[in-house]
């Protein structure tokens, strides 16, 4: 069998390929490929896979664009640290959905699972039971976002609601909010922790330090390299930069679009 690994993180990239050889030991195993671009560019010519193990953040964006630019009929196996993806995975070729940090024996029973559906591959949908089971679970109504932070103010703590929050960045190891009344905090949380807990309709992940709030947008300016720059207010104090690989999906959520 052979098997693709596109992964950004080197960690979980040697974790899934030691897995990979214990659970098939008779498997081929390539890669791992860390972007987009990269992945796409070698599926071009070497389409051949039995089965690829995706990771959904990319070093260049979501995995989710690989689908847009390249037909692929092989089986897929999502992985991500988090699971707001889930939907989305199984409308593509996703016969199964595993959380890093990936555990053997759920590596086990996706493979498993993979056997067992191999023939039906070629439907639009193979796994339709179960993608409806996961809508009626999750639907919309159902998602709770976070809408309230807790900060510490000199010796008190303070409770920031999220549409009181313009922006979150990330500085010199640390995470801040910064208000619509320009007052910054320090909060724990990573912004992946935040990207997967903030409403998307509201907030948008616009590069690896900075998360907007859309009613922060006053402006956006064509950049070089088909970059886009954008006007924060209040100023953040430095440049906010989409990236190239991030610009479409920015541009749909600014005009309300499902991204």
């Amino acid at each position: 069998m052979k098997i693709l690994i596109v992964e950004d993180e080197e960690l979980a990239a040697g974790r899934m390929m030691q897995l990979l050889k214990m659970l098939e030991p008779d498997s081929e195993i390539f890669g791992p490929f860390d972007t987009v671009i990269s992945t796409v560019e070698h599926l071009k010519t070497n389409p051949g896979y039995d089965l690829i193990f995706l990771d959904i953040q990319l070093a260049d964006g979501k995995s989710f664009a690989i689908f847009d630019q390249i037909k692929i009929q092989t089986p897929v196996i999502f992985t991500t640290a988090y699971d707001e993806y889930a939907l989305k995975a199984f409308d593509l070729n996703s016969i199964d959905y595993l959380l890093k940090p990936i555990n053997k024996d759920k590596l086990k029973v996706a493979l498993e699972k993979f056997r067992k559906l191999k023939s039906y591959f070629g439907e639009n949908n193979p796994n339709d039971e179960l993608y409806q089971l996961l809508k009626s679970l999750k639907t919309p109504s159902a998602i709770t976002y976070k809408d309230r932070f807790l900060v510490s103010r000199s010796d008190s703590m303070l409770p920031i609601k999220t549409d009181e929050i313009a922006c979150f960045y990330a500085e010199e190891k640390a995470v801040f909010i910064l208000t619509y009344e320009n007052k910054r905090f320090i909060i724990p949380q990573t912004l992946e922790e935040l990207d997967a807990k903030l409403d998307p309709r509201r907030f948008f992940r616009v590069n690896r330090q900075f998360i907007a709030s859309a009613d922060a947008v006053k402006k956006v300016h064509n950049y070089f390299n088909f970059k886009l720059k954008v006007e924060i207010q209040p100023d953040p104090g430095f440049e906010v930069i989409v990236s190239r690989s991030r610009t479409a999906d920015f541009k749909a959520w600014l005009s309300g679009e499902e991204i």
